[in-house]
């Protein structure tokens, strides 16, 4: 082995580079499957393509026989905007593709790789879809659709949501479920006679209080019979989410209402059975659709498969038969197939997310697909150590520690390395366990990451997650300075190299701790709330009334909002801080960052603000990603004092007012 060259952390050189990073061929989102005429599986999958300026792929593969097949052509985007965070954008029946088109926002139908297609939506409407499917038995689809047209003329200022059914040979929609002002998962029984849905209300969020309904088909399946709606399980203090009927009717779904998201059942008979009862969580908060932590063995309705704790598990009426050794930690988007195999992505903190498939009669695992074309040598690679530390108010919070990692360097004896803690977006979301290069891309630098589940994040069940009620802007604060200072009392970082970095939520957070406490010495934030009133009143529907359970109620409750604004607590700001911010984002619009910026700069601090033209709410195209990587690394070599092995031209991107 040869002996590592001694160098000052922050300076390593990586191959690890933003290019790399941005390089990776995808983000892997929908994914299911179907059978082909053969009898053989056909597995779909959808691409965020950062190369192909974030536009969305669909791409199928027969598995053994043939290599993957695109269908997206171009001038189409396969991404709908129900929520603007979208999900659920396709569907497949019988080798035909049904997805919404980013554009027009139209549900369109192909029928091969190689054809054109069309739209069995009508024109110059105001309609988004989501997280539809075809029925086997009617030939219809049922979807969620999302009305704009009260909006654009003027007479609402949300769109109304509900659940329809849609003749795809006509264009001709009909509502099924309305009056609530959210729904997802609609699915209908093998047998073509009854409905499910997932419902909730203002000011709620899919991980508070939602309610899962189901309802009698007429026999067109084109109508809810009259009064058969009914409430099956949750409501107030309850989240069930991702119903799904089994072959032999019952119903099963994801609820927390012994504080752990389980899997249940709603039997023939009503009983409702919670049928793998564990203290952890099987799941994460629907803020996109299409999320499927189980699945049902279309064959055999007693066997499931379960994704939990890294593990991927196969039970049987409750009984669990075997868990797969598949080489990763994380498994999403569970199909089971009639073919006994399960298909997922796959990832692990340091392997790249992987489509797989499983067989769950001999455990045989076999890669159909990798986002990311190059493999990195892991020793460049840092693999997290999971914390728990004492915060504020007596509770204890957690996070992922990644220490310095490169095989060609180490840093001098009497230098400690920089820490870069990072804020999760949502609030309501977790850390990841996948592997990040963003993470790498500082880690292999010199720099420590800590990527903190602070009190109010999922994976540590309902209890844990509302302890942000009303604290937002507090606890995740308190928990984000308490994490940075376990490592500095560790003696494990430098005290004085503390950074702090987030997107959306976590922009918001880093503002907060940068507005309100003197720890953390240089930040980056991206597309971040930075005024608390503005986002009541501008975000989305989905957003809208967000802050009701984490701030207080607006207006009544205005005051709360202004005192816990960064923008409001510019006197406190003393240290220096990049923005990153799109020009179309919907849900933190970008008049935000141009307002905090302006009044961090009069106020002298050394800050730099990039707005990056046409990009949304998440960075998708790849000039950009690397824009935003590289120069967060520069701003804080410049404000930190050391010299960052950085790409040449990234200090003619990144302008930094007030320093010198």
């Amino acid at each position: 082995m040869s002996k590592k060259s001694v160098k000052s952390f922050g300076e390593w050189k990586s191959p690890i580079t933003s290019a790399v990073t941005a390089k990776k061929a995808c983000d892997f989102q929908d994914l299911l499957v179907d059978i082909a005429d053969n009898g053989n599986d056909v597995v779909y999958w959808s691409e965020i393509r950062v190369n192909e300026d974030g536009r969305t792929v669909v791409v199928s593969c027969e598995v053994g026989k043939a290599e993957p097949k695109e269908w997206t052509p171009a001038g189409f985007s396969a991404r709908t905007t129900v929520h603007e965070y979208g999900g659920g954008n396709i569907f497949v029946h019988k080798g035909t593709l049904y997805f919404s088109n980013f554009s027009d926002q139209r549900l369109y139908k192909q029928l091969t790789p190689d054809s054109t297609p069309t739209p069995v939506t009508a024109a110059d409407t105001s309609y988004r879809y989501a997280n539809g499917h075809m029925s086997a038995k009617t030939n219809l689809i049922y979807i969620v659709r999302e009305d704009h047209s009260n909006i654009e003329s003027g007479q609402a200022k949300e769109p109304t949501n509900s659940v329809i059914c849609l003749d795809p040979s006509t264009q001709q929609e009909k509502v099924l479920a309305c009056g609530a002002d959210f729904y997802s998962t609609p699915k209908v029984s093998l047998d073509g006679e009854k409905i499910c849905w997932v419902q909730w209300f203002h000011p709620s969020m899919p991980w508070y209080d939602t309610e899962l309904w189901t309802a009698k088909l007429t026999k067109s399946g084109d109508a809810v019979i009259e009064g058969s709606a009914k409430k099956v399980a949750g409501g107030k203090d309850v989240s069930v989410m991702i119903p799904r009927w089994t072959p032999s009717g019952e119903l099963r779904f994801i609820s927390d209402e012994n504080n752990w998201w389980n899997v249940y059942e709603s039997a023939l008979d009503g009983s409702i059975t919670n049928i793998y009862k564990m203290d952890q969580e099987i799941g994460r908060p629907d803020w996109l659709f299409g999320n499927q932590p189980y699945d049902t063995n279309p064959s055999c309705p007693g066997e499931y498969v379960v994704s939990c704790d890294g593990l991927l598990t196969l039970m049987e009426n409750g009984v669990k038969k075997k868990t797969f050794n598949t080489g990763f930690t994380s498994h999403l988007l569970l199909n089971f197939s009639e073919s006994g195999k399960v298909y997922c992505c796959a990832s692990s903190a340091i392997q790249f997310s992987t489509l797989l498939s499983i067989s769950t009669l001999d455990g045989k695992v076999e890669i159909l697909k990798k986002s990311q074309p190059v493999d990195i040598d892991e020793g460049y690679l840092s693999e997290f150590t999971e914390i728990c530390y004492n915060t504020t108010d007596g509770g204890r919070s957690y996070a992922n520690y990644y220490k310095p990692t490169n095989k060609d360097y180490e840093g001098p004896d009497d230098e400690l390395p920089p820490l870069l803690v990072k804020a999760h977006g949502g609030p309501t979301g977790s850390t990841t366990t996948c592997l990040q290069l963003s993470v790498q891309y500082f880690t292999s630098r010199g720099f420590a990451v800590l990527d903190v589940s602070y009190r109010g994040s999922t994976g540590y069940g309902r209890e844990y997650r509302l302890k942000l009620d009303n604290k937002w802007g507090i606890y995740d604060v308190d928990d984000c300075c308490a994490a940075a200072q376990h490592l500095v009392d560790n003696k494990l970082v430098d005290k004085n190299k503390l950074c702090i970095d987030g997107g959306s939520a976590g922009g918001y957070t880093t503002l907060a701790c940068l507005a309100s406490k003197d720890v953390f010495k240089a930040g980056a934030c991206s597309y971040g709330v930075t005024d608390l009133e503005l986002e009541a009143n501008e975000t989305n529907k989905f957003h809208s009334r967000y802050l009701d359970r984490l701030i207080g109620v607006y207006p009544q409750q205005r005051d709360i909002y202004i005192q816990r604004s960064p923008i409001h607590n510019v006197d406190g700001f003393n240290y220096p801080i990049i923005f990153f911010q799109g020009t179309e984002d919907k849900v933190v619009p970008p008049n935000q960052a141009q307002m905090m910026f302006d009044s961090v700069e009069k106020k002298g601090i050394p800050c730099s603000l990039i707005m990056f033209e046409g990009e949304q709410h998440g960075f998708r195209k790849s000039e950009n990603i690397q824009t935003a990587l590289d120069g967060e690394l520069y701003f804080y070599s410049k404000i930190l004092k050391f010299e960052a092995d950085l790409p040449d031209g990234i200090s003619d991107k990144i302008s930094i007012s007030n320093y010198a």
